[in-house]
């Protein structure tokens, strides 16, 4: 039976809550989240920071794999590569994740950002996939 969750995830991931990532949506293999681009999360220049980016991609990422786990495993980031394209100065940024392979134990899966319609960063990660006990 594959793992449950949540879009109210206030409290489960509390970096996400820091930087002000939220979840719209949720499906087998996929999720989608937003954040408000503030004053706090810019970099010396005046544009959003790209760890912060980095940060949406890795737990975009790790919510769709979540969705596709069973009870008693957990996942890793092993790896994350991550390409800029546009700079951000405001607005709602939105990451959309797809599972792209999902093994016994590693996954790779895919994340771009978008600003408005315009893409500003892609990712593509692996992860590791992990029995608890």
């Amino acid at each position: 039976m594959a793992k449950k969750f949540h879009l109210q995830t206030e409290g489960f991931h509390p970096f996400g809550d820091l930087i002000g990532l939220m979840f719209t949506k949720l499906e087998t293999g996929y999720s989608l989240c937003t954040l408000n681009v503030e004053k706090k999360l810019m970099n010396p220049h005046g544009f959003l920071h790209g760890g912060v980016m980095y940060s949406m991609a890795d737990t975009g990422m790790g919510a769709a794999l979540y969705s596709l786990l069973e009870e008693n495993e957990l996942c890793a980031t092993i790896e994350v590569k991550i390409a800029y394209f546009k700079p951000v100065k405001d607005g709602t940024i939105r990451c959309e994740t797809k599972v792209i392979h999902k093994g016994k134990n590693i996954s790779v899966l895919e994340s771009e950002i978008m600003n408005k319609e315009n893409l500003i960063s892609k990712a593509i990660g692996t992860f590791s996939i992990f029995k608890i006990k």
